[in-house]
């Protein structure tokens, strides 16, 4: 059987409007169903600016969501959400608000806690509408079913999974985009790309989804280096947002690999921000990866404008030097990441089978250690 036969389940929210101007979809959305109570989850930029959504009726805003959100962070907002009731929840920020408002589409009134769904489909069911409007354009959580959030004592993420949080409608405005900074911008930017090129080069890769990875990866090669240059520039900003989309169609059916593992103690132990971490990393799972999968590397290479290699020095350094040319900070010493830390780092990081066994290289634990030590 080839892997255009492989079976495989294609999610996406039944409505998705994408474009500059679409912003204007939530309010026409809303009127149409008759939904009048908004819970919008939203960090403290974007809960700044809600009137952009043109809500009516009775609106709680919730815009105290973190970078690297927490089980605490969690609680608060499922409180907010159960003394409101909202019919309609909106997510109106980054993956983290819009992983949240999924959660607060589900969690609130259903007995459940966050540790009861951990997991794949362990959610009982919907119990409001869920509206997502990312304003950056990196994790593309506004396609998928999956939300992450940190638990404080263990310092691992936990990951759930389900249908029940998939939106009903999905918003993607460029023009939301471009008010971010370069920096975030960037490191938004190459963790869209590595969604693209995880699911690209996973043992899981399938057809259906390489048409996605693969033209995902060849936007951010196009439209980055331009978005940060020149933030104002609506075509770049479009292209980076069909890339953070593209990505996100991704994560649902084959999802990332070792570069996510690797990345997440970045941010649950140092609270380096999601994005960043993966641009840190990003370069040196493509070069490990490199020897097993070099005709996909060759096209990765090319999307980003270099010569095909599988040689893991060369391709290292070339993607090390785009993404330092970006204005990414590429060393973990910057981040104030201790030594003596990387050990537990890279224990932690070999746990997170879900990702790491859908790498296309088996990575011993001493292989992460290496790649931190590396970029230390």
């Amino acid at each position: 059987m080839t892997l255009a036969f492989s079976p495989i389940d294609l999610v996406r929210p039944p409505r998705i409007a994408f474009g500059s101007g679409t912003l204007s979809a939530v309010r026409e959305w809303l009127a149409a169903r008759g939904l009048k109570r908004a819970l919008v989850v939203a960090d403290g930029f974007n809960a700044g600016r809600i009137e952009l959504l043109g809500l009516e009726g009775a609106v709680e805003v919730f815009g105290e969501v973190k970078p690297e959100p927490d089980l605490p962070n969690l609680e608060a907002l499922l409180a907010k959400a159960e003394s409101f009731g909202p019919d309609v929840v909106i997510g109106f920020g980054g993956g983290s608000a819009m992983d949240l408002a999924k959660l607060a589409a589900v969690l609130p009134g259903s007995g459940q806690s966050l540790h009861d769904v951990v997991g794949p489909e362990k959610v009982a069911g919907k119990r409001a509408a869920l509206i997502q409007v990312p304003t950056t354009a990196g994790t593309g959580s506004e396609a998928g079913t999956r939300a992450l959030v940190t638990d404080p004592v263990t310092q691992n993420k936990l990951a759930v999974q389900s249908l029940h949080m998939l939106a009903d409608l999905a918003v993607v405005d460029p023009d939301l985009t471009l008010t971010v900074p370069p920096a975030v911008t960037a490191a938004t930017g190459v963790d869209a790309m590595a969604h693209c090129v995880e699911a690209f080069t996973s043992r899981k890769a399938h057809p259906t989804i390489d048409l996605y990875a693969l033209e995902g990866a060849r936007l951010v090669g196009r439209f980055l280096p331009r978005a940060i240059k020149d933030g104002s520039d609506r075509e770049a900003r479009a292209g980076l947002a069909l890339a953070s989309l593209y990505g996100g169609f991704c994560l649902g059916p084959v999802n990332t690999t070792a570069g996510h593992a690797v990345a997440y103690p970045l941010g649950t132990r140092h609270h380096i921000a999601h994005g960043a971490a993966n641009a840190l990393i990003f370069p040196h799972v493509l070069a490990f990866n490199a020897p097993a999968v070099p005709e996909k590397t060759a096209q990765v290479l090319a999307a980003l404008g270099f010569p095909a290699s599988s040689d893991p020095a060369v391709v290292l350094k070339a993607t090390r030097e785009w993404c330092a040319a970006l204005g990414c900070e590429m060393r973990l010493s910057a981040y104030k990441v201790p030594a003596d830390d990387l050990p537990i780092m890279a224990t932690e990081a070999h746990a997170i089978r879900r990702l790491l066994d859908n790498n296309p290289r088996d990575m011993s634990r001493e292989d992460i250690l290496a790649i931190y030590q590396a970029a230390l």
